[in-house]
């Protein structure tokens, strides 16, 4: 008996073992087709290595010489500043590596309470609360503060981040056009009988380089009794006379309730993302965030990099300034060269070519010629409105963007983007 109920055992363990093969055979299957089909679209995302610091000039393996970087966040330049590095080696050697801990239990350091307060005085808000990056921020928010009696109301073309954010929420959702104030409007109308109403937007469209128009968007809201969010992660640091954003810009930092951002991109780039706004909502989000409550605190580095950083921005806005004039260059070379760049007045300027294929050639080209450009295609931009997003920084010379508007005309002729 003692041996049959072996031999049982074992069969039954082989034939678990062959449903398990059988299952990851299929596994297989089904990833490698999936697989094939982004390489067939031509939307296939690979990832280029660097082998130097972030900065505007940077060495890529397998790219001989330098290579001018003109697709990186470094808005400001701030990512290799000296006294940005050498605030994370300072707050690095003080503080240590990391937490090992979330923030309730024993993951608040003095430093994260100082640079929460330093945002919160940098947009005018009364207080702050940090994540580990902005994407966080976002599906923290509207979980936390939305209920089923509420309502959101999105613009189609707003960040993954801020769309999956409301996908965990059980508040009503609408989704207005992008920009369309009329659509907007309408959605508002159609919402007067939840309780609270939040218009959710970018500050600035990180694939189209336009900006919302925040002033209508506040309007609207007033008039409807709606709270306004804005997504400021392609505006904090270099929008708006002082780098405050969208909200300094159009006039009005007053009337928008919530700011989510990020400390990944003019902010030092390294990593982190906060919200900030009443007192009270930053309070429910320390008891009620996912992000915030399971995941690890800030690491000391990132936090003493993005405290300096906003030191500076707080003490010239001269960097910003500097901005404009290189945007401004970059976007009319370019438009008198043929080319369709989105957008207006943003760093973002995207090169419009239409197909993933020949968005993703002449970036391979380009970069033969020196200039590190990517082609962005579905599903990160609809279908059949494939670019390459060029992003101005403050540290790029006139030189620099002399040399890409130049290599982008003499790759676009040869690939039949330009006559």
């Amino acid at each position: 008996m003692w041996a049959g109920r072996v031999l049982h055992a074992a069969l039954s363990g082989a034939s678990r073992g062959r449903r398990a093969q059988s299952a990851l055979a299929q596994l297989r299957g089904i990833l490698k087709e999936e697989l094939e089909s982004i390489r067939r679209a031509g939307t296939w995302k690979s990832e280029r290595v660097i082998t130097s610091s972030q900065g505007p000039h940077i060495h890529v393996d397998g790219a001989p010489g330098g290579i001018i970087n003109f697709c990186a966040n470094n808005y400001l330049g701030l990512s290799s500043h000296p006294e940005v590095i050498q605030a994370g080696l300072q707050t690095l050697k003080e503080f240590g590596a990391g937490l090992s801990s979330v923030r309730f239990i024993c993951g608040t350091q003095s430093i994260h309470k100082d640079l929460e307060a330093k945002i919160a005085r940098f947009h005018q808000r009364e207080d702050a609360i940090l994540y580990p990056s902005c994407f966080d921020a976002n599906t923290g928010l509207f979980e936390a503060l939305l209920t089923s009696e509420d309502a959101v109301l999105s613009d189609e073309l707003n960040h993954a981040s801020i769309i999956d954010g409301i996908r965990l929420c059980k508040a009503h959702k609408y989704r207005y056009r992008h920009l369309d104030m009329a659509d907007l409007e309408a959605k508002l109308q159609e919402a007067q009988k939840h309780r609270l109403r939040l218009v959710a937007t970018d500050g600035a469209f990180s694939m189209d380089g336009d900006i919302a128009p925040l002033q209508e968007i506040c309007r609207l809201a007033s008039q409807y009794g709606a709270l306004v969010f804005v997504d400021e992660s392609h505006a904090t640091g270099f929008l708006g006379p002082t780098g405050r954003g969208t909200d300094e810009l159009l006039g009005v930092m007053d009337q928008v309730t919530i700011i989510n951002s990020t400390l990944g991109k003019a902010l030092g780039g390294a990593s982190g993302g906060y919200t900030t706004g009443p007192g009270a909502l930053v309070s429910l989000l320390r008891q009620r965030a996912r992000p915030y409550l399971f995941s690890n605190s800030l690491p000391p580095a990132s936090v003493g990099c993005a405290s300096k950083a906003l030191d500076l921005l707080m003490e010239s806005n001269a960097i910003v300034q500097s901005m404009a004039a290189k945007t401004l260059r970059f976007r009319s070379q370019m438009e008198a060269a043929g080319f369709t760049i989105s957008g207006a007045n943003h760093p973002i300027c995207p090169v419009m070519l239409g197909d993933a294929r020949l968005a993703l050639n002449i970036a391979d080209d380009m970069l033969k010629r020196g200039i590190f450009v990517i082609g962005f295609s579905y599903p990160v931009v609809p279908k059949d409105k494939a670019r390459i997003r060029v992003q101005i920084s403050a540290v790029h010379s006139e030189e620099d963007i002399d040399r890409c508007v130049e290599a982008f005309v003499e790759v676009g002729r040869l690939h039949g983007a330009l006559p």
